[in-house]
């Protein structure tokens, strides 16, 4: 088993562990977290498929993966406002149920 394939089937099991837990999970706070879970095994994934030979890895990747984990913080910090506005306004960090009438 080489380290790349290693590290690919960690960031597979990090991306289905995230999924299972934003189906499961209520709370708007772990929905987030999950989606960071997600991500962070995407970019796994990436770094683990960036090797051209055994000895020099594809540089772009790699600079994908950064730029991924500036946008992912980003988007983590939105999420978070607007989970606390939510949560200002109902009083609860968790998404309002359908009515079906």
């Amino acid at each position: 088993m080489t380290t790349a394939f290693f590290y690919a089937l960690t960031g597979i099991a990090l991306f289905i562990l995230g999924l299972y837990a934003l189906i499961i999970q209520l709370h708007l706070l772990r929905k987030i977290l999950a989606i960071n879970v997600m991500g962070s095994g995407v970019f796994l994934l990436l770094i683990a498929l960036a090797t051209r030979t055994q000895s020099t890895p594809d540089p772009v990747p790699q600079a994908m993966v950064i730029t991924g984990i500036v946008v992912a913080v980003s988007a983590t910090a939105l999420a978070l406002v607007l989970m606390r506005r939510l949560l200002d306004a109902g009083g609860k960090a968790k998404l309002p149920e359908e009515k079906t009438d």
